[in-house]
């Protein structure tokens, strides 16, 4: 992890303080099994439990993609600056944010750079985790390390306690599979597995990686070939959150305790699964693509589980 993430928390546990939302979007809970949804503005309204831990508030950013230039998005410095302003125009300002994996395109020292001066102002501490183009060096991952790996394990596995809530960080891209079906491996496994032992059935367990856990689409390897393994150490856990980026559309899933979640891109949009003969950039008009970028917070109230999740494009 980066000197200003060490600067601004503790990597077992962050100081406590109270942050909210505004803005507009939808806001998704999930009960029982179901997804249901209320207006931003009831959410906010809903007074809280007395005795219970205030909300907090985390954002997830995700494939940032610096570097890249096609016609699919020839300004994707642009798009990133406009995810910041959004942040940054916020009220209340999120307790942390986690940035789901390519953060840069071509995995090049200047694009790494760039991304760190246009996050740098944000004003709350970020938590990296590669996607497949962020491990692109002749290192394997060698030059995402030097910027974000000091303080994590392998090839940049972490966990961190907040407020409550056990986050748990996973590589999945670092030997992917023919078709590009992710990986986490036996090293990874075992540390999860010793990590989560740890950690009370009853506290809120979120896990972010870049490509799914689960199989959105095998055919363009839109999956985890070993997360039957991790998802297995989660299922004595109340509520998990699982967040990852890599797909750049919003498709969730809810398996028994587990919620899955991908997120919008802020570069440029793919194709849903199977619509396209191959995964990859999108080109859409112009006046569209503001609908298919976006960011996404996270409300937790310690009680009131499972998190709520508010996605929010740039349109």
């Amino acid at each position: 992890m980066t000197d200003d993430i060490e600067e601004g928390m503790n990597r077992r546990s962050l100081l406590s303080h109270c942050a909210g939302w505004a803005g507009t979007g939808a806001l998704y809970t999930l009960t029982g099994g179901i997804a249901s949804s209320i207006s931003l503005d009831a959410a906010l309204a809903a007074p809280l439990a007395r005795g219970k831990t205030k909300p907090f508030t985390f954002l997830q950013i995700s494939d940032t993609h610096l570097g890249f230039d096609k016609p699919a998005n020839p300004n994707v410095r642009g798009t990133a600056l406009e995810a910041v302003a959004k942040i940054k125009a916020l009220t209340q300002k999120p307790d942390l944010i986690i940035h789901t994996g390519d953060i840069t395109h071509l995995s090049k020292d200047e694009q790494f750079d760039d991304a760190k001066q246009i996050l740098s102002d944000l004003g709350a501490p970020i938590f990296h985790v590669p996607g497949e183009h962020d491990f692109l060096d002749e290192g394997q991952g060698k030059t995402y390390l030097a910027h974000y790996g000091k303080g994590t394990l392998g090839t940049g596995w972490y966990s961190f306690d907040h407020n409550g809530v056990h986050f748990v960080a996973l590589n999945n891209v670092a030997n992917l599979k023919p078709g590009g079906m992710a990986h986490i491996g036996d090293d990874q496994l075992a540390w999860l597995k010793k990590d989560l032992a740890g950690q009370s059935a009853s506290t809120p367990i979120v896990v972010f990686g870049h490509i799914p856990l689960w199989t959105v689409y095998e055919q363009w390897g839109w999956g985890t070939d070993d997360s039957a393994q991790a998802l297995g150490f989660l299922k004595r856990f109340g509520s998990v959150t699982v967040l990852n980026g890599h797909i750049h559309q919003i498709i969730q899933k809810v398996e028994g305790n587990v919620s899955f979640h991908s997120a919008r891109s802020t570069a440029y949009p793919q194709p849903a699964p199977g619509a396209a003969p191959s995964p990859g950039p999108l080109k859409v008009p112009t006046e569209q693509l503001p609908s298919m970028l976006g960011i996404r917070t996270a409300r937790f109230v310690r009680g009131n589980e499972p998190i709520a999740l508010i996605d929010q494009s740039f349109a």
